[in-house]
């Protein structure tokens, strides 16, 4: 392999062992998963709000976001569960920042060691404040420190029909949300909750083992290369397709984010608001529905919208909350988006 090594990380243990959890803390993430396992299976029936900034930078509006969202997770806790969106992973298209964990100030130059101190920190914050955390798997291969603090793992649009990702997921613990494929495709979607819930031979840490398959594995619609697939003919065939490979626990959660909030080939704000109202409507409409349907995801953050970062020009960039990423729903809109969907639902 043609790589130059450009300084030792520290290990696993070593960073875990510099910030560790409470006790209380391991305690919650199985409290937290449990109860999304229930949401999943239909034996609670709140629904799932997986939601926060389409990455987790900076550090501190991070956290007053996060203590806005505990105040109001505990007014609607009656009618859904809220999970905080806390991203430090990034996967690009092509090329670009990502995420904190592997350069957790995007003005420097990226550096591992101190993006993993950052991240297992600013974990560790958010279950200390009582907000059950998610994450997209990305870099598998890195993921002892941070998987453990998890309620809720996504595996990606371009990562769902990647064979190591779907072992992966099928050997965790908390619940893996499979998203259908950068296309669009729902069937492949549906083909990755499959594999994920069944059991693999792989290798792991220089052990032959099989995985126990992950039976809380379930559907992501976020849209693709030829449109958006939240419309209630997407749902009524990804339940359809479900059904017919006898998938454990169907569920779908909406992505109101990525390609389903793209208009003119942009992702806007707006439509992730407008894409959660149309879904509501139509539960309302075909009750029946919500037995499948458990959630929906959002991108937010404090500011509405998001910035591009010059380099050259740092003093040009908002520190106060504003995405650096994808557009977000401010917080103003956030807080009222969920109290209306705790009272429609």
């Amino acid at each position: 392999m043609d790589y130059e090594i450009i300084k030792k990380l520290p290990t696993a243990e070593e960073i875990i062992q510099k910030f560790p959890l409470p006790v209380e803390g391991h305690e919650q993430i199985a409290k937290d998963r449990q109860e999304v396992k229930d949401i999943l299976a239909g034996r609670d029936n709140r629904l799932l709000l997986i939601v926060g900034p389409c990455s987790a930078w900076p550090y501190d509006p991070v956290v007053e976001y996060a203590k806005k969202l505990k105040k109001l997770s505990t007014e609607v806790e009656k009618k859904m569960k809220i999970i905080m969106r806390l991203y430090i992973q990034k996967p690009r298209t092509t090329r670009g920042w990502t995420g904190p964990v592997n350069q957790p100030n995007p003005l420097l130059p990226p550096d591992i060691e101190k993006g993993i101190a950052y991240c297992r920190k600013l974990m560790i914050e958010m279950i200390n404040l009582g907000l059950p955390i998610a994450d997209e798997a990305l870099f598998t291969h890195n993921a002892k420190g941070f998987l453990e603090l998890l309620s809720w793992v996504a595996i990606g649009a371009r990562s769902a029909e990647d064979q190591e990702h779907r072992i992966f997921a099928s050997a965790i613990g908390a619940p893996a949300g499979m998203k259908n494929s950068t296309s669009g495709s729902i069937t492949v979607g549906v083909n990755s909750v499959v594999a994920v819930q069944h059991p693999h031979i792989a290798v792991f840490d220089g052990n032959q083992v099989e995985t126990m398959g992950n039976e809380y594995a379930h559907l992501v619609l976020r849209g693709g290369e030829c449109g958006p697939n939240y419309h209630i003919e997407h749902i009524m065939a990804a339940k359809r397709l479900m059904e017919e490979e006898q998938v454990k626990n169907p569920a779908i959660i909406i992505d109101a984010s990525h390609d389903n909030c793209k208009i003119n080939g942009g992702k806007t704000l707006e439509r992730q608001i407008q894409v959660i109202h149309e879904v509501v409507n139509n539960l309302r409409e075909f009750p029946e529905l919500r037995k499948t349907v458990k959630g929906f995801m959002i991108e937010s953050f404090l500011k509405d919208g998001c910035q591009k970062i010059d380099v050259n020009n740092p003093d040009a960039i908002d520190m106060g909350g504003l995405s650096i990423t994808d557009p977000c729903v401010g917080w103003e809109r956030t807080e009222q988006l969920a109290q209306e969907l705790a009272e429609k639902l």
